[in-house]
């Protein structure tokens, strides 16, 4: 299959979604985020597929939402965040191992897109943050809900209210990341991990992971991410953040 915004590969049993929108640091648009769950759910459905990297490359995995493109939806009126989170939760719910390969940048989207994998493995250059108070809204891909079963309710009040990146050697110790890599050694480690993988038992990796999701997910996942849409609408329809993502795109621009 042809894509814009993302390749993807098999080897040795895995299968690779790589972003690719390196000019604009692979920053996340509708489109981008509908090619990597089509793809995911492809390598998921795949019987010579065992487990999914999604990575990015070494300057960033995913530096955020494609605010130039949230700017025109809003501004038309035709943005639909429960269409951009169906998308996400498909990932989220991809039934074989999915490792998220971070080097430079994952910031909001990136990051949740990251949190939305089984487990992280981070260059020492990664950088993980979520800034979007400060442009009047909140996470609102899981990432209120998945962050806070991963480090706590401290670390993530921290991470979410002030928008502070966190390095990867703060991300390791609270939990976030499994291990850190040096950077020009990342994506080949990634393939020798995913390669453990896929060299176990396929019915014994199944079970084990959806025994692990059951335990993180004591509390209901699903009511917490609703709640946590029903409160990023209030945002998205707010005026404060409608001018604040103007004065953004004005800055930047």
């Amino acid at each position: 299959m042809e894509y814009n915004h993302i390749a993807a590969e098999i080897r040795n049993n895995i299968g690779i979604i790589t972003l690719n929108r390196p000019k604009a640091l692979n920053t996340i648009n509708e489109e981008m985020l509908s090619e990597i769950a089509t793809q995911a759910e492809l390598f998921d459905k795949d019987p010579s597929v065992k487990a999914l990297i999604i990575r990015g490359n070494d300057k960033a995995f995913a530096a955020g939402i494609d605010i130039k493109e949230l700017v025109g939806k809003i501004n038309q009126g035709t943005f639909n965040l429960s269409d951009l989170t169906s998308k996400m939760n498909i990932i989220a719910n991809i039934k074989k191992p999915v490792i998220a390969v971070v080097a430079g940048y994952a910031l909001g989207i990136g990051c949740e897109l990251a949190l939305c994998c089984d487990f992280i493995l981070a260059a020492d250059n990664a950088r993980f943050g979520l800034p979007e108070v400060s442009l009047g809204i909140i996470p609102s891909f899981g990432a209120t809900q998945r962050l806070t079963y991963a480090v706590g309710k401290a670390k993530t009040m921290e991470m979410i209210l002030t928008g502070r990146a966190m390095t990867a050697e703060e991300a390791e110790k609270a939990g976030i990341v499994s291990r850190i890599i040096a950077l020009p050694d990342l994506f080949e480690e990634s393939i020798r991990t995913a390669s453990r993988i896929t060299a176990q038992s396929a019915v014994a990796v199944a079970s084990a992971k959806s025994a692990v999701k059951r335990a993180a997910a004591n509390i209901d996942l699903a009511s917490g991410i609703d709640y946590e849409n029903k409160n990023a609408e209030l945002c998205l329809n707010s005026n404060e953040f409608k001018e604040l993502l103007k004065n953004f795109v004005e800055k930047h621009d």
